[in-house]
């Protein structure tokens, strides 16, 4: 099983949406790629380490601040203590998984109408 990063807390500071979480990521390279969880609803960006994938997961608690983040095309970065990542290429890959989301029954009915009320 992939190794699952939950934040815990979100922000944005200085034009940048920073999403804290409780485990080092000084490891972690992005890897520039969002999933969906519809079971979660949760959107996850993929993180590499030498050997797997890390899931930076996010629930839809911080989706508010994702939507705003998303409209005013801001970066954003994830942290651990003193550590810090740009997830690089997140706006470009979270548009298009909203784009495919919006009416798709793939993704289960719930998970589509918490999607479009939250971003349409």
């Amino acid at each position: 099983m992939k190794k699952r990063i939950l934040i815990e807390k979100s922000y944005i500071i200085e034009e940048k949406l920073m999403l804290e979480t409780n485990e080092s990521i000084l490891e972690l390279v992005p890897g520039e790629q969002i999933l969906v969880d519809s079971d979660q609803f949760s959107f996850i960006y993929l993180m590499e380490d030498k050997d797997d994938y890390t899931y930076i997961v996010l629930h839809e608690q911080f989706w508010p601040l994702l939507k705003i983040a998303n409209e005013k095309k801001l970066p954003v970065w994830v942290t651990f203590n003193e550590e810090k990542k740009e997830l690089e290429n997140f706006q470009d890959e979270f548009n298009y998984v909203l784009t495919n989301i919006s009416g798709n029954s793939n993704y289960g009915k719930e998970m589509v109408t918490k999607v479009e009320s939250v971003f349409s």
